[in-house]
């Protein structure tokens, strides 16, 4: 195995461990709290700063990765995620909605490190004049790193069940620092490190591409969170009287297939070196803006919502997935060498931005206007990406 594919293996080994606590800390936070009698708003809120830290994150997250390099920005990501699970060991009879907000802030803090450090290494591992590998490899960490999120949604959701609350998130601690202790010994720690140390700054002054494909990002996420992340699961509870085990298994089920197709985009696509470009986003956004808008017209005329919802997963799944997988392989591709971080950590802002503001619809509008709305909006919200991402050039220097 050549070296760059020995560091790419222990970025991606470093950020699956992030993800799989990740995605079974949002469900059984999710979980435990509905279970407590929490109305979809307050649960909403208790992601509200996480995203919002993210977006902070990412924003600063990239200028302090170009001074002391991507590899410690991801270690010290999952010692943030450490200390954020650590506090949640207290008695859960204790934990308030402003207590559990702030574990979140940190565990977001730590997301985006995380997520930044590991996509930004991949540019530093690849030749430029390697595109097609640079997508593949992209692709493929992308994709398996949201197979491992939907691992999380359903050891969270099983584990929540059979072991409590507490215990779950003991043993989430113990996987982190076995992971944070083996990458200490095997990433190298320059990659990243900008030739000239940037300031805060430059954090903000991007390219046009930089720019839209950000903007296009942001309504992307949003249209997805809009209704997934808590009209979905609470609608499953509360409309259909599924378990928490269902919820986590559906859940988990669909972002496993969904980080599968993200592996096999490239494949999908058939993106050559340099050739993707704003049509293509256009197009595949266009057709990813058939899923929401047949689930919300299945729901209005009464059809069974069981089937609807799981044939509206598997659909908007497959399609929000190569939507996706486009946008980040973009990303990498018109950053800048020497200051990737910058300009990825820019993008993911964008990112959580979407996130955050799809996380407040969704509990906002759930609660007054039901799964339906939330889905008529994220509608919309494609269609706008759709939109910015219009004219983005094929270039990708």
């Amino acid at each position: 195995m050549t070296k760059p594919a020995i560091q790419y293996l222990c970025v991606s080994l470093s950020y699956w461990a992030f993800t799989l606590t990740d995605g079974a800390l949002r469900i059984l936070v999710l979980l435990f709290f509905h279970g407590l009698g929490y109305s979809p708003m307050q649960i909403a809120s208790l992601f509200l700063l996480y995203e919002f830290f993210g977006m902070l994150t990412n924003l600063c997250g990239g200028w302090l990765a170009a001074r002391i390099g991507l590899t410690r920005t991801l270690q010290i990501g999952l010692v943030v995620q450490i200390a954020s699970l650590v506090m949640l060991l207290k008695d859960p009879s204790a934990l308030t909605v402003t207590y559990v907000m702030l574990a979140q802030a940190l565990s977001g803090i730590a997301k985006d490190l995380s997520k930044m450090s590991a996509k930004s290494s991949i540019k530093h591992l690849v030749p430029d004049q390697e595109q097609t590998k640079l997508y593949q490899w992209i692709a493929l960490l992308t994709g398996s790193k949201n197979a491992v999120k939907g691992a999380g949604f359903f050891l969270g959701g099983a584990l929540l069940a059979g072991f409590g609350f507490q215990a779950t998130i003991l043993l989430m601690i113990v996987l982190l620092a076995i992971v944070l202790t083996v990458g200490f010994f095997v990433l190298e720690t320059h990659n990243g490190k900008a030739t000239d140390k940037p300031t805060l700054r430059d954090t903000l002054v991007k390219s046009d591409r930089v720019n839209r494909l950000s903007a296009a990002r942001m309504f992307l996420f949003c249209a997805r969170d809009v209704w997934f992340v808590v009209a979905l699961p609470v609608f499953l509870q509360t409309q259909l009287g599924w378990s928490y085990v269902e919820v986590g298994v559906l859940m988990a089920t669909w972002v496993i297939g969904y980080g599968a197709v993200q592996a096999i985009a490239p494949r999908i696509t058939n993106v050559r070196n340099a050739v993707a470009n704003g049509a293509m986003l256009s197009k595949w956004a266009g057709l990813l803006l058939t899923a929401p808008c047949l689930m919300a017209v299945g729901l209005h005329f009464g059809i069974n919502p069981s089937v609807v919802v799981i044939a509206g997963l598997l659909l908007f799944g497959l399609l929000f997935a190569i939507n996706s997988s486009l946008h980040s392989y973009l990303i990498v591709a018109y950053a800048r060498h020497d200051s990737v971080s910058l300009d990825v950590g820019f993008y993911y802002m964008a990112n959580a931005a979407g996130r955050l503001l799809g996380t407040i619809l969704s509990g906002v509008v759930y609660q007054q206007f039901g799964l339906a709305s939330c889905l008529i909006i994220s509608a919309l919200l494609i269609a706008a990406s759709g939109i910015v991402a219009g004219r983005l050039p094929a270039q990708t220097d």
